[in-house]
């Protein structure tokens, strides 16, 4: 049935099973990495761009949080 026995085998049943883990390692390092060189580099959701403080006066204001006086106030001041 089998040219050299049944542990002809033998060498390829220890290969595939360490190919396979070495293929799920490298997978979820570029998982939890956030998508390796390819993407960037980094994950943008857990480096969130920082606003300037005239991006957050706007939102501020497009929000009703503060009134067109305080808002002309606040930006001229900021400049």
């Amino acid at each position: 049935m089998w040219m050299n026995g049944p542990w002809n085998w033998f060498p390829w049943m220890m290969i595939f099973p360490l190919i396979f883990l070495t293929f799920l390692i490298v997978m979820l390092i570029f998982m939890f990495r956030g998508g390796g060189p390819m993407c960037g580099g980094h994950n943008h959701r857990m480096y969130p761009k920082e606003e300037s403080p005239r991006e957050i006066l706007d939102r501020r204001y497009a929000r009703g949080e503060i009134n067109q006086d305080e808002y002309q106030r606040m930006k001229k001041e900021l400049q």
